[in-house]
């Protein structure tokens, strides 16, 4: 039986203030049998959850498309609830059941709609990093249907309605380029009003608005006041509607937040009165808030947003050589501490937190820089609970003093963290038989979590906490792997295109806040680097490539083109990116002593990058039916790629000697078969010359072990991955890192560390080796021509290399896809299940015998090519077993995955 087991909108299938173009369906087929196929679809939407009241039928439509389904001749209605299900017929011409239902809410979809001023509580003397409060009473006098605000800030903002807070989501409105466009949020209002007095409160900081931001101290880089902006529309039984609008009837004041900023943290006094929490006479006697006449083009939110995910609880309290107190929450996070305890009448705690410990034990603070990361809390002789509200931290251990009077024990009762980024939905998981591997695939998971804290950041606990281009199109395919990241990339994309330069170049962080920096500094004002402002083709490309959004590509598209125009028509080479400022091979180990440039010429890495960007141009062009655009820019890509082993191959080698300048080419496919085996064997004998130790920066890392699997040396890979003397990815782990290291000796074998100035224990980008681990150890992929996961490979580390068990599961858009292999003695057994309306190869040894488990009817074709079997296979469960001497061994592992 074939059946729609679930049905989303913009990947959610409860969505409220969703825009125009995020509607979006995809639903998920499931059946018993395999080879299933959709052949037609019906799509229903209404504005009743029974479907009585239908507003759009699509009728039956002949198409096999189930992910991304736009509705061109629906036109939706602002702040709108509606229904949406649908059903298939599929290969058998079977019909299925109606789905389950989902429901989306339309956001305010016109600008005209935005009755309401801006309001701002801020004086000429307000000083830096306080934090305002808005207050506004209003009546409800009949019976209510519904209640909605619709809101954004200038800062960022908590709101507060009949002391319910709606904290949930923390930091809104959310950080984009301001300048272009402003994110807004829905909120229901509906279970917190009452017939009678209601009160609307709304906390407001400074944030990325005019916060400070970057270790230059830079503040008020968008505006010099914080601002609200906000409507609340009322329903009422009787069919009356009402809008509240902020203006000056709204009142402003002070509360418990003294001051709050991302880099130095929070001050709260519980001795001050929260105008949340106490409704009081005194503030009708506010001073009225100012209006302001301002313009912003607001979009509705579009990534998830930021919440706490996870709480932790301390596991042990240590004492420093002082005497000091330092819980040690067993973790690298990214988050805050929640306190629930008593503290006196002008009790202060004081709350320092860091990554790691000096060699004395001491809570090591110097690699924050400028962060304070500091939290202090003076208490009323009452109970307390508080965590910061605009301000985060990253850290495993926290100096604690003021709690003296509690016992370790009742210390670690009394505080909590609750770890904290953008609530994506978990899409991956990787397991092998090697715990070493697993912890550092664990790190990489942590590590992402805490730099996708609304933008991808490269660091969460220093001065910094930036958008840095290079580090996202690094990571975005492991980081799409772990979790659904198509709305937070869509919506930090939108920002790489506010803040693209009209000649193409794309600076090296988004939202762009260090232009003039990188002028004054490097004296180059194109503000751009290859391998940075790439971002603009491959994070789009990947994002088509995992979920299939035509429209995202479509709007990233113009920008792709201007990204690579732009690369074509600097220097006087068009071929040849060979001029301008380069990051190269950032952080490479080969570099000069005190350099962070490595050895491999910049230029070098520059024209790799750009051959790259032309190709992948080129198949996203084809991909959107521009097709003399897609032959232009694959002719380009080949011009590229010839001029690049004119410039920098000699007789069929790299004329540079650095594993990077070998392992780009390869990467990048810009090497012809009969050069790229040479090219492959020297980068292997590299590794093996440095003792299976890698010596590649940023940019030659994420490539290193899928190039040497890619062409005939996975057993290096795999021995460089396993590596765990420095430098390696197991170092850090051997050490106790529970996140991905800036450096790979930022704690050096001695216990001393690297450079204060750079040197953060929790930065994402080495971690893209999890794309390998998927990839060519769980084996779990897809083909380069796949789109959303339609076409999937499956190619299980058999090798013996150094794994005896992988499993990896991903839920994509069409349904889980998902491999569990383990070799016996003598044998080797593999499961894999592919989803309905996708198809798979799995790539298998000939071994002396291989069985497909019984029922498996005439679902798969056998195609043998030097020594190595290709088995093509519809949908379904399979079950393989594969006999053969090269098995052998006493080792086994027990399956990981359910099927």
């Amino acid at each position: 039986m074939t059946e729609i087991t679930r049905i989303t909108c913009f990947d959610t299938n409860a969505m409220l203030g969703v825009a125009r173009e995020n509607i979006l369906l995809s639903w998920e087929i499931s059946a018993q049998r395999r080879d299933v196929t959709q052949h037609q679809y019906q799509l229903q939407l209404a504005i009743s959850a029974d479907f009585s009241s239908i507003c759009y039928d699509s009728g039956w439509i002949g198409s096999a498309q189930s992910v991304n389904v736009a509705l061109p001749a629906f036109i939706p209605s602002s702040c709108q609830r509606y229904w949406y299900r649908v059903r298939i017929i599929d290969d058998q011409q079977e019909q299925t059941d109606w789905s389950p239902s989902g429901w989306f809410e339309t956001a305010l979809l016109t600008s005209r709609e935005w009755k309401a001023n801006w309001v701002t509580p801020e004086s000429e003397d307000e000083p830096a990093e306080s934090v305002s409060y808005l207050h506004r009473m209003f009546d409800i006098e009949k019976p209510l249907v519904s209640a909605r605000v619709y809101a954004t800030a200038l800062g960022i903002y908590q709101l507060t309605v009949n002391k319910h807070a709606l904290e949930k989501d923390l930091f809104s409105p959310g950080w984009t380029s301001y300048d272009d466009h402003l994110q807004f949020q829905v909120w229901d209002l509906t279970p917190h009003l009452k017939q009678g007095k209601n009160a609307l409160n709304v906390a407001l900081a400074e944030g990325w608005f005019k916060g400070e931001l970057s270790w230059l101290k830079k503040r008020e880089l968008y505006g010099d006041k914080k601002a609200f902006l906000g409507q609340v529309h009322l329903r009422f039984a009787d069919g009356e509607e009402r809008i509240i609008l902020t203006d000056s009837q709204w009142r402003c004041g002070t509360g418990p937040v003294v001051k709050s900023g991302f880099y130095s943290g929070e001050v709260f006094d519980a001795r001050r009165p929260d105008p949340a929490q106490h409704l009081c006479d005194e503030m009708e006697n506010w001073t009225p808030a100012k209006e302001l006449k301002m313009q912003y083009r607001l979009v509705p939110q579009i990534s998830e947003p930021v919440r706490i995910t996870e709480s932790l609880k301390p596991v042990s309290v240590l004492r420093d050589p002082e005497g000091l107190r330092i819980l040690d929450l067993g973790q690298n996070m990214v988050g805050r501490l929640r306190v629930q305890t008593c503290l006196d009448d002008g009790q202060i705690l004081t709350l320092r937190h860091g990554e790691v410990l000096d060699q004395s034990g001491k809570l090591y603070t110097d690699n924050l820089r400028n962060a304070l990361q500091t939290v202090q809390i003076t208490g009323n002789g009452k109970n307390i609970d508080y965590a910061p509200v605009f301000s985060f931290q990253g850290f495993r251990y926290v100096s604690v003093e003021g709690l003296d009077a509690l016992t370790d024990e009742q210390l670690i009762s009394s505080i909590t963290g609750e770890v904290l980024h953008t609530e994506m939905t978990r899409s991956g998981d990787f397991n092998c038989d090697n715990p070493l591997i697993n912890q550092l695939y664990q790190n990489i998971l942590w590590g992402q979590r805490g730099n996708f804290v609304d933008v991808p950041t490269d660091c969460p606990q220093r001065d910094e906490r930036l958008g840095w281009t290079g580090d996202a199109h690094i990571f975005i395919r492991t980081g799409a792997t772990n979790y659904n990241v198509r709305r937070f990339f869509r919506k930090w994309l939108m920002s790489v295109s506010a803040d693209q330069k009209a000649n193409g170049t794309v600076p090296m962080v988004v939202p762009d806040i260090l232009r003039e920096y990188i002028s004054k500094i490097w004296g180059d004002e194109t503000y751009t680097s290859s391998g940075w402002g790439d971002a603009a083709v491959i994070c789009p490309w990947t994002l088509w490539q995992m979920y299939g959004d035509r429209q995202l590509l479509a709007e990233q598209y113009p920008g792709m083109k201007a990204w690579v125009q732009y690369i074509h028509q600097t220097g006087d080479d068009p071929w040849l990116w060979n001029s301008g400022f380069q990051f190269g091979d950032w952080l490479a180990l080969d570099a000069e002593p005190d350099s962070y440039f490595g050895a491999t010429p910049v230029f070098l890495v520059a024209t790799a990058f750009y051959a790259w960007s032309a190709s992948l141009l080129s198949r996203a062009a084809e991909a959107l039916g521009f097709a003399e655009d897609a032959a232009l820019y694959a002719e380009w890509a080949e011009n590229v790629s010839e001029r690049f082993r004119h410039v920098f191959m000699q007789n069929g080698d790299m004329m540079a000697d650095t594993q990077t300048a070998h392992i780009l080419p390869l990467a990048f496919g810009l090497l012809p078969e009969k050069q790229r085996q040479g090219v492959a064997d020297r980068l292997h004998h590299l590794v093996r010359e440095n003792y299976y130790h890698l010596t590649t920066g940023f940019l030659g890392t994420p490539w290193l072990c899928t190039a040497l699997s890619a062409h005939g040396h996975h057993e290096t890979a795999v021995k460089l991955a396993c590596q765990r003397t420095f430098p390696s990815w197991l170092f850090s782990v051997d050490q106790g890192a529970t996140t991905i290291w800036e450096h790979w000796d930022g704690i050096k074998p001695d216990g001393s560390f690297w450079s204060a100035n750079m040197n953060s224990y929790n930065h994402y980008a080495y971690g893209a080796i999890g794309e390998w681990l998927f990839r060519y150890i769980a084996g779990l992929d897809y083909s380069e021509k796949s789109v959303a996961w339609d076409d999937i490979v499956f190619r299980p580390d058999l090798s013996g290399a150094g794994f005896r068990q992988a499993s990896a599961h991903y839920d994509s858009v069409r349904g889980r896809v998902a491999i569990d292999w383990r070799l016996n003695n003598g044998s080797a057994e593999i499961k894999v299940k592919v989803p309905a309306n996708a198809k798979a190869i799995i790539i298998l040894p000939e071994g002396e015998n291989v069985i497909l488990e019984k029922n498996n009817h005439n679902s798969w074709k056998d195609i043998r090519d030097n020594h190595v079997r290709y088995i093509r296979l519809g949908s379904g469960n399979y079950h393989f077993m594969i006999e053969d001497e090269l098995f052998s061994s006493n080792n086994s592992a027990e399956l990981i995955s359910e099927f």
